[in-house]
């Protein structure tokens, strides 16, 4: 399927690996010059470096803190009109909310929904002049079905998906269109990390929790992030100017309602 792309511009956030890099190379196939995003530099630009020689875009790399003002300064001087904006930012850390004090929940807002927020008034304008514009929020399948140890998530993510839902309808008329993707288990570093650490915890091997939570899913298995890309990739395309709004809940099945 031809998804109209070509010669398109991104910025993607949280890029240099799991979900971001998927979603950046999908964009990349489709012929769509990237500046990607992500703090540690030596892996952004081994993930541009890798992207270009696959893809032939132009691939711009910016190092930085997306969740700072500097940060978001420094992404939007490279690129300050985006035909696309894919925002992500890790997740907050889990724990019991009692212990956390109100610097945590700062934290959590400010990555989970204002620097969202912040880098889509920087650019929706702008798509709406130019007649087109596709705007994909990664968050978490914690939006759908709350995880309790998951607290700062649930209620940053919540926040922003509120706000989307608003803001989505005042834009699709002009052609610009505003998503969530709503990640389950993805077979990505993070998880990884996770996983040995709930192994630790329960003085189990790794493998053994891995093999127990992929059981777990209706699909037997995890994500493979390049299915989160291509539907990322689709969503940003001239064929899904007619989905906005919506929060699309990428887990294998595991959520079990019917809405």
């Amino acid at each position: 399927m031809n998804l109209n792309l070509n010669g398109r511009t991104a910025i993607v956030c949280g890029a240099s690996k799991g979900l971001g890099r998927a979603c950046a190379l999908a964009l990349a196939e489709e012929g769509v010059n990237l500046v990607i995003n992500a703090r540690n530099a030596d892996a952004l630009e081994t993930t541009a470096a890798a992207i270009r020689a696959q893809t032939g875009v132009t691939v711009q790399a910016i190092a930085a803190d997306i969740t700072t003002e500097s940060g978001r300064a420094q992404v939007l001087s490279a690129c300050s009109a985006p035909d696309i904006l894919i925002t992500n930012a890790g997740g907050p850390p889990p724990g019991d909310f009692r212990q956390w004090d109100e610097q945590a929940w700062y934290a959590a807002v400010d990555a989970n929904m204002l620097t969202p927020i912040f880098l889509m008034k920087a650019v929706v304008d702008g798509m709406l002049e130019r007649g087109f514009g596709r705007i994909v929020n990664i968050t978490s399948s914690a939006v759908k079905a709350p995880i309790s140890i998951l607290g700062l998530s649930n209620g940053a993510r919540s926040g922003l998906t509120g706000f989307v839902a608003g803001l989505a309808r005042e834009t699709v008329a002009k052609n610009v269109t505003i998503n969530n993707l709503l990640p389950g288990s993805f077979e990505t570093d993070r998880l990884t990390s996770t996983i040995d650490s709930y192994a630790k915890q329960l003085g189990v091997s790794a493998d053994k929790v891995r093999q127990q939570q992929m059981q777990t899913n209706p699909a037997g298995r995890f994500g493979d992030p390049a299915e989160f890309g291509a539907l990322c990739a689709f969503i940003c395309g001239d064929k899904a100017g007619f989905i906005t709004g919506q929060n699309l809940l990428l887990d294998g099945g595991a959520y079990p309602g019917t809405f």
